[in-house]
Protein backbone atom coordinates (compact mmCIF):
# COMPACT_ATOMS: atom_id res chain seq x y z
CA UNK A 1 0.00 0.00 0.00
CA UNK A 2 2.88 2.33 0.81
CA UNK A 3 4.30 1.77 -2.67
CA UNK A 4 1.02 2.76 -4.36
CA UNK A 5 0.68 5.93 -2.31
CA UNK A 6 4.30 6.86 -2.99
CA UNK A 7 3.87 6.30 -6.73
CA UNK A 8 0.66 8.35 -6.76
CA UNK A 9 2.46 11.22 -5.02
CA UNK A 10 5.37 10.81 -7.43
CA UNK A 11 3.05 11.04 -10.44
CA UNK A 12 1.44 14.21 -9.11
CA UNK A 13 4.80 15.73 -8.16
CA UNK A 14 6.30 14.88 -11.56
CA UNK A 15 3.28 16.35 -13.33
CA UNK A 16 3.59 19.57 -11.34
CA UNK A 17 7.33 19.80 -12.02
CA UNK A 18 6.80 19.13 -15.74
CA UNK A 19 4.04 21.71 -16.11
CA UNK A 20 5.63 24.46 -14.04
CA UNK A 21 9.40 24.41 -13.64
CA UNK A 22 10.31 22.66 -16.88
CA UNK A 23 7.91 24.84 -18.88
CA UNK A 24 10.01 27.79 -17.70
CA UNK A 25 13.21 25.90 -18.56
CA UNK A 26 12.02 25.05 -22.06
CA UNK A 27 14.55 25.30 -24.85
CA UNK A 28 13.19 26.50 -28.21
CA UNK A 29 9.65 26.12 -26.82
CA UNK A 30 10.25 22.44 -26.06
CA UNK A 31 10.20 20.91 -22.58
CA UNK A 32 11.23 17.38 -21.57
CA UNK A 33 8.55 14.79 -21.02
CA UNK A 34 9.09 13.81 -17.38
CA UNK A 35 5.91 11.77 -17.17
CA UNK A 36 7.14 9.65 -20.05
CA UNK A 37 10.44 9.13 -18.25
CA UNK A 38 8.48 8.02 -15.17
CA UNK A 39 6.31 5.64 -17.20
CA UNK A 40 9.18 4.06 -19.12
CA UNK A 41 11.38 3.76 -16.04
CA UNK A 42 8.83 2.00 -13.87
CA UNK A 43 7.68 -0.19 -16.76
CA UNK A 44 11.28 -1.23 -17.29
CA UNK A 45 12.11 -1.69 -13.59
CA UNK A 46 8.85 -3.26 -12.37
CA UNK A 47 7.20 -4.90 -15.36
CA UNK A 48 4.20 -4.64 -17.66
CA UNK A 49 1.47 -4.23 -15.07
CA UNK A 50 3.19 -1.44 -13.18
CA UNK A 51 4.23 0.33 -16.38
CA UNK A 52 0.71 0.10 -17.71
CA UNK A 53 -0.96 1.58 -14.61
CA UNK A 54 1.61 4.31 -14.08
CA UNK A 55 1.38 5.18 -17.77
CA UNK A 56 -2.41 5.32 -17.58
CA UNK A 57 -2.41 7.76 -14.66
CA UNK A 58 0.39 9.89 -16.14
CA UNK A 59 -1.52 10.17 -19.41
CA UNK A 60 -4.74 10.87 -17.55
CA UNK A 61 -3.11 13.82 -15.78
CA UNK A 62 -2.19 15.29 -19.16
CA UNK A 63 -5.65 14.58 -20.56
CA UNK A 64 -7.44 16.21 -17.66
CA UNK A 65 -5.55 19.48 -17.91
CA UNK A 66 -4.49 19.85 -21.53
CA UNK A 67 -6.55 17.67 -23.84
CA UNK A 68 -9.97 18.24 -25.30
CA UNK A 69 -10.64 14.51 -25.34
CA UNK A 70 -10.01 12.52 -22.21
CA UNK A 71 -8.31 9.19 -22.66
CA UNK A 72 -6.06 9.56 -25.70
CA UNK A 73 -2.87 10.36 -23.77
CA UNK A 74 -3.85 7.88 -21.06
CA UNK A 75 -4.14 5.16 -23.67
CA UNK A 76 -0.86 6.09 -25.39
CA UNK A 77 1.08 6.30 -22.11
CA UNK A 78 -0.48 3.04 -20.92
CA UNK A 79 0.61 1.33 -24.13
CA UNK A 80 4.15 2.75 -23.80
CA UNK A 81 4.39 1.57 -20.17
CA UNK A 82 3.11 -1.87 -21.13
CA UNK A 83 5.55 -2.26 -24.02
CA UNK A 84 8.50 -1.20 -21.87
CA UNK A 85 7.38 -3.70 -19.25
CA UNK A 86 8.24 -6.50 -21.66
CA UNK A 87 11.89 -5.58 -21.19
CA UNK A 88 11.68 -6.12 -17.43
CA UNK A 89 13.63 -9.35 -17.89
CA UNK A 90 16.70 -7.50 -19.22
CA UNK A 91 16.75 -4.97 -16.37
CA UNK A 92 20.26 -4.59 -15.01
CA UNK A 93 20.96 -2.66 -11.86
CA UNK A 94 23.57 -0.08 -12.76
CA UNK A 95 23.30 -0.02 -16.56
CA UNK A 96 21.86 3.31 -17.72
CA UNK A 97 22.29 2.87 -21.47
CA UNK A 98 19.25 0.63 -22.00
CA UNK A 99 16.77 2.78 -20.03
CA UNK A 100 17.97 5.99 -21.70
CA UNK A 101 17.65 4.34 -25.11
CA UNK A 102 14.15 3.11 -24.22
CA UNK A 103 13.16 6.59 -23.07
CA UNK A 104 14.43 8.11 -26.32
CA UNK A 105 12.64 5.55 -28.50
CA UNK A 106 9.45 5.85 -26.42
CA UNK A 107 9.49 9.65 -26.65
CA UNK A 108 10.02 9.46 -30.40
CA UNK A 109 7.08 7.06 -30.65
CA UNK A 110 4.94 9.28 -28.44
CA UNK A 111 5.72 12.35 -30.57
CA UNK A 112 4.91 10.47 -33.79
CA UNK A 113 1.60 9.21 -32.39
CA UNK A 114 0.80 12.72 -31.15
CA UNK A 115 1.51 14.10 -34.60
CA UNK A 116 -0.70 11.46 -36.20
CA UNK A 117 -3.59 11.97 -33.79
CA UNK A 118 -3.59 15.73 -33.41
CA UNK A 119 -2.14 17.12 -36.65
CA UNK A 120 -2.39 14.53 -39.40
CA UNK A 121 -6.07 13.92 -38.66
CA UNK A 122 -6.66 17.66 -39.25
CA UNK A 123 -4.77 17.49 -42.54
CA UNK A 124 -1.86 19.54 -41.29
CA UNK A 125 0.94 17.96 -43.25
CA UNK A 126 4.00 19.96 -42.15
CA UNK A 127 5.75 16.85 -40.84
CA UNK A 128 9.31 17.92 -41.62
CA UNK A 129 8.80 21.20 -39.80
CA UNK A 130 7.21 19.40 -36.85
CA UNK A 131 10.04 16.84 -36.84
CA UNK A 132 12.71 19.52 -36.96
CA UNK A 133 11.22 21.98 -34.50
CA UNK A 134 9.37 19.77 -32.01
CA UNK A 135 10.13 16.04 -32.17
CA UNK A 136 13.93 16.03 -32.36
CA UNK A 137 14.47 18.78 -29.75
CA UNK A 138 11.99 17.13 -27.35
CA UNK A 139 13.60 13.70 -27.73
CA UNK A 140 17.09 15.12 -27.16
CA UNK A 141 15.99 17.22 -24.16
CA UNK A 142 14.09 14.29 -22.64
CA UNK A 143 17.05 11.93 -23.09
CA UNK A 144 19.45 14.41 -21.44
CA UNK A 145 17.12 14.97 -18.47
CA UNK A 146 16.45 11.23 -18.21
CA UNK A 147 20.08 10.56 -17.32
CA UNK A 148 19.57 12.44 -14.04
CA UNK A 149 15.90 11.62 -13.47
CA UNK A 150 16.33 7.88 -14.08
CA UNK A 151 19.00 7.64 -11.37
CA UNK A 152 16.55 9.11 -8.85
CA UNK A 153 13.79 6.74 -9.93
CA UNK A 154 16.20 3.81 -9.77
CA UNK A 155 17.13 4.66 -6.17
CA UNK A 156 13.45 4.96 -5.27
CA UNK A 157 12.78 1.55 -6.83
CA UNK A 158 15.66 0.09 -4.79
CA UNK A 159 13.99 1.42 -1.62
CA UNK A 160 10.72 -0.24 -2.68
CA UNK A 161 12.48 -3.56 -3.18
CA UNK A 162 14.36 -3.28 0.14
CA UNK A 163 11.15 -2.46 2.04
CA UNK A 164 9.35 -5.40 0.46
CA UNK A 165 12.20 -7.74 1.36
CA UNK A 166 12.21 -6.54 4.97
CA UNK A 167 8.46 -7.12 5.21
CA UNK A 168 8.77 -10.75 4.16
CA UNK A 169 9.82 -13.20 6.80
CA UNK A 170 11.81 -16.21 5.77
CA UNK A 171 9.86 -19.45 6.25
CA UNK A 172 12.41 -21.00 8.60
CA UNK A 173 12.33 -17.94 10.88
CA UNK A 174 8.57 -18.08 11.51
CA UNK A 175 7.58 -19.16 14.97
Amino acid sequence: MRRKVTIAILIIFTFIIQTTIFQRLSIASVAPNLLLILTVSFGFMQGKKSGMWIGFFCGLCIDLLYSQTIGINALVYMFIGYLNGFLYKVFYDEDIKVPVLLIGVSDLGYCLVTYALYFLMRVRLGFTSYLQHVIIPEVVYTVVISIIFYRLLYKLNQKFVENEMEGQELPWLKR
